[in-house]
């Protein structure tokens, strides 16, 4: 199942890698169904908190009529960063699902762990690495590309 609903946050990172914004994809998931679904758009809204995790919960928050994801599963193709790992906290999602890694800027286990750290209120449990190699070429992809255009 985890394979299913992260080839479905690779289509958001695609999206987003359309619009040349940082392809970074989420789907938030409970009782089976995708409740929410969300890109990066942080170049087209101008606006720094415009993070797939976050517009996800936001769109889940929506759909669910509160601010408890209780019961809910977010799948993120990278890492999230700090502000996104304190969202998934405070809005007490149950499980994280990470594509691959960010070494340089990940708060779910590589700089920090946000969203595993018992000094808070609330855990998530996080997987690693699924369809690692498929959202890390994303990223890759994405990059490479920008530095041409540069």
């Amino acid at each position: 199942m985890e394979r299913i609903y992260m080839k479905e946050a690779l289509i958001e990172a695609k999206k987003a890698m359309e619009i040349e914004e940082v392809p970074i994809g989420a789907v938030i998931v409970k009782d089976g169904n995708i409740i929410a679904r969300a890109h990066n758009l942080r170049e087209r809204s101008k606006d720094p908190t415009s993070h797939a995790e976050i517009l996800a919960i936001r769109e889940a928050s929506k759909a669910l009529g509160g601010w408890r994801l209780i019961g809910c599963d977010l799948y993120v193709t990278v890492e999230p960063c700090p502000m996104c790992a304190g969202a998934i906290m405070l809005s007490r999602i149950d499980r994280l699902i990470i594509g691959t890694m960010d070494p340089k800027g990940g708060a779910a286990g590589s700089i920090l762990n946000i969203v595993e750290d018992e000094r808070f209120n609330h855990q998530t449990e996080v997987i690693r690495g699924v369809m690692q190699e498929e959202c890390a070429a994303v990223m890759k992809e994405f990059f490479r590309n920008l530095r041409k255009r540069k």
